[in-house]
């Protein structure tokens, strides 16, 4: 059973003695479901070798299960960790650009941005003006639509050009299409005809 009567800041649950309640609804495994009183409640986790922890605080009355603490803790932190590598991990990759590109730059970068872009990752393009080069404002933001309009059959714009300080930038984002293996038998029926 666990004793420890000192609670750290970050456990969310009471626990036996800890639980302020008169009365509890008490849940569990080999327990009779029922509201109780907190003294019977403990009574009965004790008898079982269990803690009484408390669920749901909110509830009235206050849900209580009759449970191992550190197994529920254990289990806790698993189910936590499996739902943090299940989460999508966004990737941002930034391309940057002088207000006055040339096109040989500019298609190189159009060619990560693309490669990038299907690799499933969102890409962050920007103008950064030097000094005196704020002044071409303008051609920054052409640049950056210009952009744009060369990647609008792979991704989508989710933030348009928009000047911070001494940068320009643009969101893009993969669009959500079909995949690579669904875009294959297409190709096939096109050659057939």
């Amino acid at each position: 059973m666990y004793k420890n009567r000192n609670h750290k800041k970050e456990d969310q649950h009471r626990i036996n003695d800890a639980i302020t309640a008169r009365e509890v609804r008490l849940v569990g495994d080999n327990v009779e479901q029922g509201v109780y009183s907190l003294k019977e409640a403990l009574r009965i986790a004790d008898k079982l070798g269990l803690d009484l922890v408390e669920i749901s605080p909110d509830a009235n009355p206050v849900v209580c299960k009759a449970i191992d603490y550190q197994k529920f803790i254990y289990q806790k932190k698993k189910k936590l960790k499996e739902q943090k590598s299940n989460a999508v991990k966004v990737v941002i990759k930034e391309i940057r650009f002088g207000p006055q590109t040339d096109e040989h730059d500019y298609n190189f970068k159009l060619k990560h941005a693309q490669q990038f872009i299907s690799d499933g990752a969102k890409v962050k393009a920007y103008v950064f003006f030097r000094g005196r080069s704020i002044v071409f404002k303008e051609q920054g933001e052409v640049l950056l639509l210009r952009f744009a309009t060369d990647l609008e059959d792979i991704a989508t714009v989710e933030n348009m050009p928009s000047l911070e300080g001494k940068r320009m930038f643009m969101m893009l984002a993969p669009k959500k299409a079909t995949s690579k293996k669904k875009a294959a038998p297409k190709e096939k029926e096109t050659k057939e005809e």
